[in-house]
């Protein structure tokens, strides 16, 4: 289904990629892509891309969780991140097997210690493949806090509990909504 779903998007994809290439190019310097390290199946390290959607000196203080109306954001970033296209590169993790549709995002190695430690059940998300959208995406708001954490984890772990074909495809509908509607952050 992941590869299926993959070979879908990617059409849309290669459309796209020029001209969001283009609008981050002239809003500000830097990189199109972004790089960074995540947490997948298995505990296991990756490297997810995204299209760079923040200043590049936006994390010279360290990793920090995204803020509402978040200064590090660039213009073109506030709408990358609403329509949620700064996600389009991650259909290569899918096609890669890092990643999977649906299923819990997978976390950043810098929060992964402390969420740990206030979550006792933060490991279970890695007994499934992370996901380029998944049932917290949909059905809570953007995490920004350790204190919005505990109710992503809650979603997460309904998933992993619950998984099959028709929640993973409920889901993604919710996410062309959520796209459709520019309800992301």
């Amino acid at each position: 289904m992941d590869l299926l779903g993959a070979a879908l998007v990617l059409p849309i994809a290669l459309v796209l990629t020029p001209l969001i290439a283009l609008a981050i190019r002239f809003d500000s310097p830097g990189p199109i892509l972004y790089r960074q390290q995540r947490i997948g199946l298995g505990g296991q390290l990756f490297t997810i891309y995204k299209f760079r959607s923040m200043y590049v000196d936006a994390e010279t203080r360290g990793a920090q969780w995204a803020q509402e109306r978040d200064p590090r954001v660039t213009r073109v970033g506030r709408f990358l991140r609403a329509s949620r296209l700064d996600e389009i590169p991650q259909v290569w993790n899918v096609l890669k097997g890092d990643m999977s549709l649906v299923g819990p995002r997978p976390e950043r190695p810098e929060f992964a210690q402390l969420l740990h430690q206030t979550h006792s059940e933060f490991l279970a998300r890695h007994s499934v493949k992370p996901g380029l959208t998944g049932l917290a995406q949909v059905a809570h708001c953007y995490t920004t806090s350790l204190e919005d954490w505990g109710l992503k984890l809650h979603y997460d772990l309904k998933y992993i509990k619950e998984m099959c074909t028709i929640l993973d495809l409920r889901i993604l509908v919710r996410t062309l909504l959520v796209v459709l509607n520019l309800r992301g952050v």
